[in-house]
């Protein structure tokens, strides 16, 4: 056990991303087997609010080694609902006949074509998620609103006035869980207290601000799923559709990023008055990205739930880990181990994460 002194507390935000949530579950693993970091806070949406959930619960009911465990259990349950559900496995008689590759089955196609055609208060009007059934074997909701060693936030984005709502984890739910992952074009909104819910990664991927007032680390670790930064123009409509997604779940992070860096500029050029420097926190910012690898999967990908993938993106991101603690553990608490201005603001090339770069 590592002594409390070389003890290191930092806030991590989580974004959503399907299936590729399964890496963020590698990164969290190697986090809590290496043992010099606490978790304060979680800020998450999508994909990341299932893996704050399972990491919150397990740390609960057995510590650190309880975290590893129900992140496994978590994502073994989604594996084996996806045998039944994910749309790209395809099935024996399309391999046999040929129709479609592995990439792009059949199956998928035409997935994507009726959800392109029908709403989901058309095609499923009794609201079937299988996301609901994993949720009620893996996580116990009334531990997670009692949980006080771990505070969570959860992004969910409001479909009548279009902006993000932030849960709470005293508010936590199986209905606040799935809101944060409501992808429209699969499931009806989800109704809370009377308003209705749809994805958090449309307004808040994930929203940054909850962690300015609400915790006491200076230091956040965004772990990025969605590639902010692509060479190639996409042609087809997927990899278009893809890009888009890509895009949009990207801009409110950016955004807040913005924020961050201009008031650091502010405080570091002593622009602000004595009386009001308590009110702004000199945040420290640290950025994983998958940028490599994750360009090189298809839209479908974030679907596949086969677990031998879930386990290739886990493995990648333990390696990942552990390589950028080996390069940035003692900047937490120091300094920031990103420039935001250079490598996420302005330079598409910088913060591309060679530690998570696909391997050869």
């Amino acid at each position: 056990m590592t002594k409390k002194s070389e003890r290191k507390t930092v806030n991590i935000a989580l974004q959503g991303g399907g299936a590729h949530g399964a890496l963020a579950w590698g990164i969290l693993d190697y986090l809590l087997e290496d043992d010099r970091i606490d978790v304060e806070g979680f800020t998450a949406s999508s994909a990341g609010t299932m893996n704050a959930l399972a990491f919150a619960q397990g740390m609960m009911e057995g510590g650190r080694d309880g975290a590893r465990t129900k992140l496994e259990e978590f994502w073994s349950e989604i594996s084996h609902a996806g045998v039944f559900f994910s749309p790209v496995h395809g099935n024996p008689f399309e391999r046999i006949l040929g129709m479609g590759s592995g990439e792009n089955p059949f199956s998928y196609f035409m997935f994507d074509t009726m959800t392109r055609m029908f709403s989901p208060y058309q095609f499923n009007p009794l609201d079937i998620n299988p996301l609901r059934d994993v949720l009620l074997r893996t996580i116990d909701f009334d531990k997670i609103r009692a949980c006080d060693k771990i505070k969570l936030f959860t992004s969910a984005t409001n479909v009548r006035t279009g902006k993000v709502h932030i849960f709470h984890g005293e508010e936590m739910s199986i209905d606040v869980a799935l809101a944060s992952s409501c992808l429209p074009f699969l499931f009806k909104a989800v109704e809370i207290n009377g308003e209705h819910y749809w994805d958090g990664g449309y307004t808040g991927n994930p929203a940054l601000y909850p962690l300015f007032y609400e915790t006491k680390s200076d230091d956040i670790i965004l772990i990025h799923l969605n590639p902010m930064y692509r060479e190639e123009i996409p042609t087809t409509a997927p990899a278009i559709m893809n890009r888009i997604n890509e895009i949009s779940f990207n801009d409110s992070l950016l955004k807040e990023l913005r924020a961050i860096e201009f008031v650091k500029r502010l405080i570091e050029q002593g622009m602000i008055k004595d009386e009001f420097k308590g009110q702004y926190k000199n945040l420290l910012v640290h950025s994983i990205r998958a940028d490599d690898m994750m360009k090189e999967f298809s839209i479908t990908s974030k679907f596949d739930t086969d677990w031998d993938f879930l386990i290739k993106l886990r493995d990648a991101g333990r390696e990942g880990m552990k390589n950028w603690l080996d390069r940035n553990f003692d900047n937490l608490g120091v300094r920031p181990s990103v420039d935001l201005k250079q490598e996420l603001l302005k330079n598409p090339e910088g913060g591309r994460a060679p530690e998570l770069k696909k391997k050869a």
